[in-house]
Order: structure tokens, then C-alpha cells, then sequence
């Protein structure tokens, strides 16, 4: 049993909120406020308040489980892993390195996603490995890169938002994803700020902005080149600063001229005065700043779409100054550092290139192995599960549920049923586990030390509260385990300061290097900020804010690109007239695995629902609460229709944390951005029906 009380963090979205875990009389623990975390000062929503409902063993795994008979069946740990390395092994050897995949999650602690990452490239020697990450924020990653040489979500801390003049905040829903983040925006306002929403519909968080714009779900891009537009034609460019700081404004300035108010307006449903309106603004304060979500990033366009609106920022020279810049609002607990450190397809700790032959020669070092043993990128998330099945016939899954989560959700399940082997560890039988031959019960958050990167960019320890059940084990057991299987006897480490050790030596020098943060810093410390160099004489200082000085490009510049609007990937016709947007509800998460399980939040949230226009719920004939069918090219989910005037009458909005018949993510669309292979959830052509 506990006897002292845990300051540590919350296992949900990026911001991480502080919490302190406190023991009760009769066992367990109890979630109490932390004010001395900066991002939530104690505050806490509903999910943070009840994450430790999830570490009953009344919710969770706690036995592994094998497929005997076509069911799951409880097994020991050794028959388990003998079960996972054999397949693994015997599916190598029969067809090829490549012929195994890994799948991760944003929600794996850095130590976790670096030995994952690891564990594909140097016991499995596979490419095939990327993570559910690439569904959150990879454009918005793909065009600050692009632009800025670096992509880390905010480049400044939370704190500067409510002194900055003016925020344009895309896509986000910030009032039920994150919601103690709301307060900085409020202060915003307080401050004499303004608050520019853009969102298709009227949520909680559109309701708090001084201008709500509501376009056309997938015209985003359309809308920040209309803006780009009038800021030329008002005169507001400030061209000292894209004299000085950039390079390629020619180039995106023709681009923009070409979308001029009426054509925008045309496009996006967004009036001209309304165009005018945020243009004035945004441009009149001294700083401001324009923040994404995944409204405009998971389109097959997103990168392009960040890129625009990232250009309206360099137009205006609000990048790289004080109190203002672009942002990206990552979504998971862990989405930042698990692409950092080895997840993604294409990249190697510390953010290295995988196709760097610089890149590869350090970690390759780090590792004690041969660069040239190293594969090569592998597919990306989506097209990896589309491969399932075919030439990839074995997959390690963990910390993710695609089945619930994936854009084409049935054809997902599909592939997944048709693989030789599954192997899943997970805290709960997941509907992806459910499919699984071995399911292997892990530890999570409060079970098991490790450390976190938020939206920030700062680094956080989050602290072991509690002993895990009897039968549980650590993600970076069951890698060692396995990898002793076969035939990597040293390596992989269990202890995650050991492993975190390592990751430092492997980030070094990289654009995220970590070799300045230690374990004993963040304990004492609030986070670190990446990047963070280590430093012979004196701890490393951090990096709260970037780009003060130059860009990371090769000459300190930043680029515009030049973007120009395209149409959704999928358009309303006469047969799928209407546009489907998704996105969250305030009290579940993601595809629902945990807060599913939470008798409160299911309490608050029980099910899916269509939201849509009182207008279109009359020519459908829909009353409120009757079961509404939306069907696209890919299938059919029925839920109770929701009905209000606070979206656009041509739009239906479904929330994606659901299995069954109500799973939005039957219906999305898997088409995928050219450069960030981000799949388009936010947007599909759909047609309404009663259902019976």
C-alpha cells in the first residue's frame, strides 16, 4: 500500500496537467489538485479527475491471454512471449524481415517509443514500424519543418498566450479536449486580446472568441490565402522582417493573389466583411498568434494547410518575435516525443533523418551495431495497416487501437483478421486486442516511471504511485524478454532511467537532443525545455522559446512556401451530398479504450451521436434523439441524431470514440496527405437516411 502522497501527470492529452496521486485509507488512490504545475495550476477536467478509476484490476488486463479454439484464453508469461518470439522468428524466416510490422502509440512514455523503435530496427531488422501519432499532428509537423527547419508543437509556453494581442485558433476545440487550457485564452480576453475562432461548428470553445468564423469543413487553406490576400492588398506586410528573416516570399505572395475576398468567400462560406474583420485583427496588435489543430492538419492537403497559415504569420513577421508565432496544439498524452525518438517510419532519435547517413552512423553507435544493418524508412501509418495481410504478414502492437481509431475503419479490422499473427499489449482488452493471438497486460501511467514530452515541448516526469497488479509487466520487459528471444541478449534495459540514460546519448546533437536532461533535473524541476544540450560546466538551460534569433534551416532563415487551395479529396455529389467532420467530446478520449470504462465519463458521454442542422434534420425528416444513418463510400454508422443551429446546414459532425454501429471512423476517408501521409478524417462526402 501507498503511504505518501505522488506528484506526477496526467496519462490523457498533451498538455500533461499536473496531479498529485494520493493514497486512500482502504487501498488505491486518489486524484488530487497539483497547483504547482504552470500549465494547469490544479486544474483538472473530468477525465484527469477520474484517471485512476483505469487502475482497478476490475477494468484492466492483468493475466496474458493466448488464442486457444478461436478464444482468448488465460496463459502464463512465459507461454506468452514463447508464443509472440516464435511467430515473430518463424514469419522472418519464411518471408522476410519486412514481412513483420510494429505499430506504437502517442501515448507510450519517451524510454517506451525509443526501445520500441529499437527493438523493430535491431531485433526485428524490419522498416515497417510508424505509430498512431501520424494521425494527430504529422502535417502540422511536415510544414514546420518545411518552413521553420524544426517542428516541436508550441514553440513558446503556454504562459505568453494571454499576453499576446490577437490568437486565431484553427480547428480546435480547446473548451472539450483540453479544457484547463481554456483559462489562458480567457485571460487573453481579460487582457484586452482577442480571440478568432475557425471551426465549421459552433462549439463551447467558438462560443468564448470575440470572432467565430465557421467555413466549409476542408477549406481552411482556401481561407488563410484569402487572408494572406488582404494583408498584401491593406498594406500590411511587414517587409523589413521578410527582408530579414525569410526567403521565398515572391513566390507564396503570387500564390495568394490568386484567392482573392469573393472567390474565398465562394469557397468557404466565410462573408468578405468577415475576411476584413480578421485580417484588422489580427494585424493590429503588436504580436499575435495563430495556433492549429486537427481541424485543418487531417485533411490530404494539411500540409499545405498549416503551411498557409504559417505564411500569414511570416507575412506579418509574427514568428521568432516575443508573444508571438505559429503553434501546433498536439493532441495525445505523448505525441510529441514518440515521433521524436524512433516511432515514426522515417525517423531515429533526437529527430534524425533515418535516411541521414550522419543520422544513421550516431545512433547506430549509440546502439553498438552496424549502420548499414539499419533499415530504411518503412510505410506509414495507414498504408502500413493497408498492408496487413499481404506482404506483412505478422504485427506488434502497442499502446493503440486502430480498430476504433483508424480512418476506413472496417476495411482496418478487415486487414487486421487477416493476419498470420497479432500480438497486442495493452492495459485493457482493447477491440483491437480483442482480435489478437497473444494480448500481453502492460503497466501504465501511475504503474511505472517514465517521462513525457507535452505540446510545449517540455519534458516531464511522470512518477510511479502504485504497485501494478500481480501479473502485469512493463512494456520495456516484454521488449527485453522478447528480444532475448530472439537472439539480442543486451540492449534493451527495464529500468526506464537506464533506458532514458541512453536516449540522451542518441538525441545528442539532434535537432530534439535531450542529452542535457536528467532524471534527478526533472524531478526537481517543473520540465525541461527541448532543445536541451548537455553542457560540461553547468546544467543545460532549455529552450521555452525558439526562433528568437534564426530559424533551424541552414541559413537561419524562415521559408514560405507557396500554397494555392485544392478541393477536399472527396466532394458532396448527388449521391453523398452532405460533408462528415469528427472529432471529441469532453468527457472521452481518443477511441475510447479507458474512458469507455469509466462509469462517470460514460455517465456523461454514453454513446455516439450525429449533430447536425435543424434545417437539414428537416428535409431528412429527423427529429431529436431518432436513430440517423450516415452512409458513405466506405460503409454505414447509425447513432441518435443531436440537432442545433451551431453548425453548418450543409455539415454532420460525429465523435469518433466509439465501436459498433455508431463508429465514425467507418465512414472517414483514408485519402492521404502527399507529404505527411496524414489520412483525411476531417472531411467525406455522406448521405443521411432514417434508420429503423
Amino acid at each position: 500500500m501507498q503511504t505518501a502522497s505522488t506528484p506526477t501527470h496526467c496519462p490523457y492529452c498533451a498538455l500533461q496537467c499536473g496531479m498529485t496521486l494520493s493514497p486512500l485509507p482502504k487501498g488505491g488512490v486518489e486524484v488530487v489538485e497539483r497547483p504547482d504545475f504552470p500549465v494547469n495550476r490544479g486544474a483538472l477536467c473530468g477525465k484527469g479527475r477520474t484517471a485512476a478509476a483505469v487502475l482497478s484490476s476490475r477494468v484492466r488486463l492483468t493475466s496474458p491471454l493466448v488464442r486457444s479454439g478461436g478464444s482468448l484464453v488465460p496463459a502464463t508469461w512465459e507461454e506468452a512471449l514463447d508464443r509472440i518470439a516464435g511467430e515473430l522468428g518463424r514469419v522472418r524466416d519464411a518471408h522476410g524481415a519486412d514481412a513483420l510490422g510494429v505499430f506504437g502509440g502517442g501515448g507510450l512514455t519517451n524510454e517506451k517509443a525509443y526501445t520500441l523503435g529499437k527493438f523493430a530496427r535491431v531485433v526485428l531488422g524490419t522498416s515497417q514500424i510508424d505509430y498512431n501519432g501520424r494521425f494527430c499532428m504529422s502535417s502540422a509537423a511536415a510544414a514546420g519543418v518545411r518552413a521553420f527547419g524544426l517542428d516541436r508543437g508550441l514553440p513558446f509556453p503556454l504562459e505568453d498566450v494571454p499576453r499576446t494581442g490577437c490568437v486565431i485558433l484553427v480547428g480546435s476545440n480547446l473548451a472539450e479536449t483540453m479544457p484547463p487550457s481554456l483559462r489562458f485564452f480567457s485571460e487573453l480576453r481579460e487582457n484586452g486580446g482577442t480571440l478568432i475562432v475557425i471551426d465549421p461548428r459552433r462549439t463551447k470553445t467558438a462560443e468564448q472568441a470575440d470572432l467565430h468564423l465557421a467555413p466549409r469543413p476542408g477549406t481552411d487553406l482556401a481561407l488563410a490565402l484569402g487572408l494572406l490576400h488582404l494583408i498584401v492588398a491593406e498594406g500590411r506586410v511587414d517587409e523589413e522582417y521578410v527582408r530579414e528573416r525569410t526567403v521565398g516570399w515572391e513566390e507564396a505572395r503570387a500564390a495568394a493573389m490568386a484567392h482573392w475576398p469573393e472567390y474565398v468567400e465562394r469557397i468557404t462560406g466565410v462573408s468578405v466583411p468577415q475576411l476584413r474583420e480578421t485580417v484588422r485583427l489580427f494585424c493590429e496588435p503588436e504580436a499575435a498568434m495563430v495556433l492549429t489543430a486537427r481541424g485543418p492538419e487531417q485533411q490530404a492537403k494539411g500540409t499545405d494547410t498549416v503551411g498557409a497559415w504559417i505564411n500569414l504569420c511570416l507575412a506579418t513577421g509574427r514568428a521568432g518575435r516575443p508573444l508571438s508565432g505559429y503553434g501546433c496544439l498536439t493532441g495525445q498524452g505523448n505525441g510529441q516525443g514518440g515521433r521524436e525518438h524512433g516511432q515514426k517510419a522515417d525517423q531515429l532519435p533526437g529527430y534524425r533523418k533515418l535516411d541521414d547517413p550522419a543520422a544513421r552512423a550516431h545512433v547506430a553507435g549509440v546502439w553498438g551495431v552496424d549502420p548499414d544493418s539499419l533499415p530504411g524508412p518503412g510505410r506509414s501509418a495507414y498504408e502500413l495497416l493497408d498492408a496487413l495481410g499481404t506482404d506483412l504478414r505478422a504485427l506488434l502492437l502497442m499502446g493503440s487501437n486502430p480498430v476504433v481509431s483508424a480512418p476506413h475503419a472496417a476495411h482496418v479490422e478487415k486487414r487486421i483478421g487477416s493476419l498470420d499473427f497479432l500480438a497486442v499489449c495493452d492495459v485493457v482488452l482493447s477491440e483491437t486486442a480483442a482480435l489478437a493471438d497473444v494480448v500481453l497486460p502492460v503497466t501504465q501511467w501511475a504503474e511505472e516511471t517514465g517521462t513525457t514530452t507535452s505540446l510545449e515541448g517540455r519534458v516531464l516526469l511522470r512518477r510511479q504511485a502504485v504497485t501494478a497488479p500481480d501479473g502485469v509487466r512493463s512494456d520495456l520487459e516484454v521488449l527485453h524478454e522478447l528480444a532475448a528471444r530472439l537472439g539480442v541478449e543486451k540492449g534493451f534495459p527495464v529500468e526506464p532511467e537506464e533506458v532514458f540514460e541512453e536516449l540522451r546519448r542518441a538525441s545528442a546533437g539532434g535537432v530534439a537532443d535531450y542529452s542535457g536532461i536528467t532524471y534527478r533535473r526533472l524531478a526537481e524541476e517543473n520540465g525541461v525545455f527541448w532543445p536541451c544540450p548537455a553542457r560540461d560546466d553547468e546544467p543545460a538551460p532549455g529552450t521555452p522559446r525558439l526562433f528568437l534569433d534564426r530559424f533551424a534551416t541552414p541559413d537561419g532563415r524562415a521559408r514560405f512556401v507557396p500554397v494555392s487551395h485544392r478541393p477536399n479529396a472527396e466532394e458532396p455529389d448527388d449521391d453523398y451530398p452532405v460533408l462528415l467532420t469528427t472529432g471529441r467530446v469532453v468527457a472521452q478520449y481518443q477511441s475510447g479504450a479507458q474512458t469507455r470504462r469509466v462509469d462517470e465519463l460514460n455517465a456523461a458521454a454514453p454513446g455516439p451521436f450525429v449533430e447536425l442542422h435543424p434545417r437539414l434534420a428537416a428535409r431528412l425528416g429527423a427529429a431529436e434523439g431518432d436513430r440517423v444513418a450516415v452512409v458513405s463510400r466506405r460503409g454505414r454508422a447509425v447513432a441518435p441524431a443531436r440537432i442545433t443551429t451551431g453548425i453548418r446546414p450543409d455539415t454532420v459532425f460525429m465523435p469518433f470514440h466509439w465501436p459498433g454501429e455508431g463508429r465514425a471512423n467507418t465512414l472517414t476517408n483514408p485519402a492521404l496527405d502527399p507529404t505527411s501521409r496524414m489520412p483525411e478524417f476531417k472531411s467525406c462526402a455522406v448521405r443521411l437516411e432514417l434508420a429503423e
